[in-house]
């Protein structure tokens, strides 16, 4: 099995590398940073998107992923510090079987339009999009038909496992990653006489599509899981469920509600 591992740079991560390594020579894993199979995350939910942001142009669907968290919550990492000997263990069983157990969650596609062409990115958790000066004003598209002229702090497209991220905090609902979607959510949006908007998040499905036309000659910026950009010559934004997915290797079951009431709720059910 050809492996790669991205730490967060803290002592105990990179402890945990060094660790995972020893490990891994002992199970006769490769160590394989440009084509790996399963890149190990340790540290946090921002390493994780690190990681993925780091091999996903050149890899796609074919790395799978798999987190230890070195801090307090870490929603895409199943396994603890102290688990690690445990997790190389099966990682080498899967190896011998050759069978590697992925789960696949889906993406958010973001196809940016700007003055000097088009680009295409995709997302694990969410994109979002506000105004630098001021309030984010922008046409709504849905499916190539207006439904609303938005005004406010900003717009948050989320994916389902992304919905237990910033989506949440707006108020979005949790949707269980097998529900391939992506869920708009309003950041502060202006609702009185004069402006109006649906004011609730909306969950559109994968053969939907939802276009922005932000105000022209506005500072904007834009958010893509960790990344951030600044904008002035923004067209338009167009956001769908990505035919791409990304792999997330399941060496023990680690159901999406148990991960959901573990991260938020914090008990454990007898």
């Amino acid at each position: 099995m050809k492996y790669c591992v991205v730490d967060r740079g803290d002592e105990i991560s990179q402890e945990l590398a060094v660790q995972f390594h020893k490990l891994a020579s002992r199970y006769n894993m490769v160590l394989d940073e440009q084509f790996p199979e399963v890149v190990l995350s340790i540290g946090g939910d921002g390493t994780f998107l690190q990681a993925f942001h780091r091999f996903e142009p050149d890899l796609g669907e074919k790395v799978a992923y798999v987190g230890i968290h070195t801090g307090r919550l870490g929603f895409f990492a199943d396994w603890k510090p102290d688990e690690i000997e445990h997790l190389a263990e099966l990682m080498n069983t899967a190896s011998q079987e050759n069978e590697l157990r992925t789960v696949q969650y889906p993406l958010v596609e973001i196809q940016i339009t700007t003055e000097a062409g088009i680009e295409t990115h995709l997302a694990v958790n969410e994109f979002t999009l506000k105004g630098i000066d001021g309030t984010l004003v922008a046409q709504i598209n849905i499916n190539d038909e207006m439904f609303e002229m938005f005004r406010g702090d900003g717009i948050c497209i989320s994916t389902p496992s992304g919905s237990t991220a910033y989506n949440k905090s707006l108020g979005g609902a949790i949707i269980h990653p097998s529900v391939e979607s992506i869920q708009i959510a309003e950041i502060a949006s202006l609702n009185n006489r004069v402006y109006r908007t649906l004011g609730s998040s909306m969950v559109l499905p994968k053969h939907h599509h939802c276009d922005i036309y932000p105000q022209s000659d506005k500072r904007l910026l834009l958010s893509l899981d960790h990344l951030s950009m600044q904008l002035n010559d923004l067209i338009s934004i167009r956001c769908r469920v990505a035919d791409q997915k990304i792999n997330f290797s399941r060496f023990r079951p680690f159901p999406f509600w148990s991960r959901v009431r573990e991260a938020f709720i914090g008990f454990d059910v007898k």
